[in-house]
């Protein structure tokens, strides 16, 4: 069982940045992938990035790619998301997540096969 618990979002310009935390609950933070997503109301929840055990593997979507930067401390028990250049369409729910399962080297899960949701954190970028 793995708790996770978003923070740092809220209000921002265009062209700022944010960074977002993740703590997470479980002895088996260090050995598991994490991934963030968003997710704005009426739409499918979105992938942003993923990020392996070790944090030695990362990746993001297209549209994030080049702003965003996903690390973790596995001594803290959290993962973090880097927000830079937020544009108007980055406003979405943030959530991080995870499938619990402990991987071995850069492996990442699929995107369905992540099982556990923090509560999600707002960000809203302001034109």
């Amino acid at each position: 069982q793995v708790q996770l618990v978003e923070s740092g979002g809220g209000p921002v310009q265009a062209g700022g940045s944010l960074k977002l935390s993740c703590a997470a609950s479980g002895r088996i933070f260090s050995s598991v992938a994490m991934g963030w997503f968003r997710q704005v109301p009426g739409k499918e929840r979105e992938f942003v990035g993923d990020i392996s055990r070790s944090g030695g593997r990362t990746g993001y979507a297209d549209s994030v790619k080049g702003r965003f930067t996903i690390s973790r401390d596995n001594a803290k028990n959290t993962v973090y998301l880097q927000m830079n250049s937020l544009k108007p369409e980055d406003t979405a729910v943030y959530y991080c997540g995870t499938d619990g399962i402990s991987r071995v080297g850069g492996s990442i899960p699929r995107q369905f096969e992540y099982r556990y949701w923090g509560q999600g954190t707002q960000v809203t970028v302001s034109s």
